[in-house]
């Protein structure tokens, strides 16, 4: 007999069964994963749950998916959404109900904001029990409605696989992000006869417009000085070749995001002028002020709100993007190129072959290059000092780092230090949330990067009041095998990105401190590695033991944070 390969014998014998109540909905569950070539799921079981829990870690179903147990339900969807940011493909959290429903909104918010796509399942009370105030009963369908893309209850066992298939095309559409699917217990544990859902190919975009790529093209040519913003849906494989395709044959100069960062390579650094996400006083700001035409490249306005790179709302803006634009006063594109971006940018290629900027722009350009080169240079450090200074920090990181190496990246005064200064030369290697500017999320980002991309070392960096928001999952990276370095900038007990813009505010800080923590123990008991940094010139030999080392490790970095203030010069009044 032949193998149908949307729908494979075994399964098929499986659901001969089903009038034995052999095949039921767990089994569709898992099924319609593997159609959709879901290669892991992270999460923790639960009762309501727990029989899909059952078919993932002990059936012999050939290409389940691998069960990854968190110690957190948010670090779950965490890691979920890593997966979705590095493969552009949902990751998948699967959960209990109740509390663990609810654990699960950070993570969903998070990954809706910022573009990550993932699909989300948790189990629920009894279709019976929906109605009355009891064990773990919440409406948590409607608790996800305004953090995800997609959020429905299952009332019928049959409908589970069609639910999943437009569960999962809702998540993996632009602009990507969460869906979330509420399973009652007794649906996940009801017969079913319906085969899954095959396997579905997304549709495909075709280019934008030719005439209006065609008249693009005589607009840059025409501008004095045009400059392309690379935003997060830029970052894709196909999105970064089309661009790097352009700028290998033009001085066209460029502006990451932040959720841009990598998509200039190595050899393209005379088109980089820096990355702009969180106050206007960078090179990249003064770029963006200063051209007179902004072409936008699959830039979403959470990445970096219009009314901070364009306050004056008098830029003249073109965007090309696979989705129409959020229009706001700062923000209103004289053109929108909407379709495929790539092939986009494929059909403006030939037009801007041997161009170069205006020659009154050139010195300007050079100036600024200057000024982005000139702030990475770290002070030097005192004989006596204890702590590090960022840019040392920075600069010894890069040493290490190679451009296949993944980044991943937490919230904290530490991140804008990386964010302006640390250098990223593939996409979706440097990883940030600057959405939601949500804390914990570097480590569970580094597991999933670590699962995706096994064979590089990954680094995660964090401040020592962010790390701990997901630090119980150093043991599930120590279970896993990961080889990660964690890097803890350790202010001595602050929230510091929230000190020093209280300070500013108000000339003191309030609700900022906690107490100090040994991280090196707190590594070593979790199973894993701990050094410490006991003084600037200790840094780069610590951090070539760290990366050296097998399996996880956890290095302490004390830092010098008293250059923070510098960090929020010349903000809008309504950001503070």
């Amino acid at each position: 007999m032949k193998h149908n390969l949307n729908f494979p014998q075994s399964l098929k014998e499986r659901i001969v069964l089903s009038d034995k109540n052999d095949y039921r909905g767990a089994n569709a569950i898992v099924d319609s994963l593997i159609n959709h070539d879901v290669q892991y799921v992270f999460g923790i079981p639960g009762a309501k749950v727990d029989r899909v829990f059952e078919v993932l870690a002990n059936s012999d179903i050939p290409k389940k998916p691998k069960l990854i147990v968190t110690r957190h339900e948010q670090n779950a969807a965490f890691m979920a959404a890593g997966v979705g940011r590095i493969t552009g493909k949902p990751g998948v959290v699967l959960t209990t109900s109740g509390p663990g429903a609810g654990n699960l909104v950070s993570g969903l918010v998070t990954a809706t904001a910022e573009g990550d796509p993932v699909l989300a399942i948790s189990g629920q009370v009894q279709r019976a029990d929906l109605l009355r105030l009891t064990h773990q009963s919440i409406r948590s369908a409607a608790l996800m409605e305004p953090v995800t893309k997609y959020s429905v209850e299952v009332q019928e066992p049959e409908n589970l696989s069609e639910v999943i298939a437009n569960a999962y095309q809702a998540a993996e559409s632009s602009k990507q992000g969460a869906s979330f699917i509420s399973v009652p217990q007794d649906v996940v544990d009801s017969p079913v006869h319906n085969k899954p859902i095959k396997p579905l190919i997304p549709p495909i975009l075709g280019p934008a417009s030719p005439a209006e790529t065609t008249l693009l093209a005589q607009q840059i040519k025409g501008a004095k000085l045009p400059v392309l913003l690379l935003g997060m849906r830029a970052s894709s494989p196909e999105v970064t070749e089309a661009i790097r395709n352009i700028l290998a044959v033009s001085d066209l100069p460029v502006v990451e995001t932040f959720q841009g960062a990598g998509i200039i390579s190595h050899d393209l650094e005379k088109n980089f002028f820096g990355r702009v996400g969180l106050f206007r006083n960078q090179p990249g700001d003064m770029l963006l002020k200063h051209a007179d035409l902004v072409i936008t490249i699959g830039y979403d306005p959470i990445e970096y709100e219009p009314r901070n790179w364009n306050a004056e709302g008098d830029a003249r803006i073109i965007a090309i993007d696979d989705a129409a634009a959020q229009i706001d006063h700062n923000f209103q594109p004289e053109k929108e190129l909407v379709g495929d971006i790539a092939q986009t940018l494929d059909f403006l290629l030939p037009y801007m072959r041997g161009y170069q900027v205006a020659d009154s722009s050139k010195q300007y350009l050079d100036g600024l290059r200057e000024k982005l080169n000139a702030r990475d240079v770290p002070p030097v450090a005192k004989a006596d000092q204890k702590t590090a200074h960022p840019l040392a920090i920075v600069e010894s990181l890069q040493h290490h780092v190679t451009d296949d190496m993944t980044v991943t990246v937490d919230v904290g005064s530490h991140y804008i230090w990386m964010a302006r200064h640390f250098r990223s030369y593939e996409p979706r290697h440097l990883l940030f949330s600057n959405g939601m500017q949500t804390l914990g999320v570097a480590l569970p980002w580094a597991i999933a990067a670590s699962l995706e991309r096994p064979n590089t070392q990954i680094v995660s960096v964090a401040g020592d009041g962010g790390f701990l928001f997901s630090s119980q999952d150093l043991e599930t990276a120590v279970r896993l095998g990961a080889n990660i370095v964690q890097l803890i900038w350790n202010d001595g007990g602050h929230y510091d990105m929230v000190k020093f813009q209280e300070e500013l505010k108000y000339g003191r800080a309030a609700g900022t401190d906690f107490g100090p923590i040994d991280f090196v123990k707190y590594a070593e008991s979790f199973g894993a590695t701990g050094l410490r940094v006991n003084k600037p010139s200790e840094l780069d030999d610590v951090l070539d033991q760290a990366f050296a080392t097998k399996g996880v490790v956890v290095v302490d970095i004390p830092v010098d944070y008293s250059d923070n203030k510098e960090l929020g010069e010349a903000l809008l009044p309504d950001q503070l």
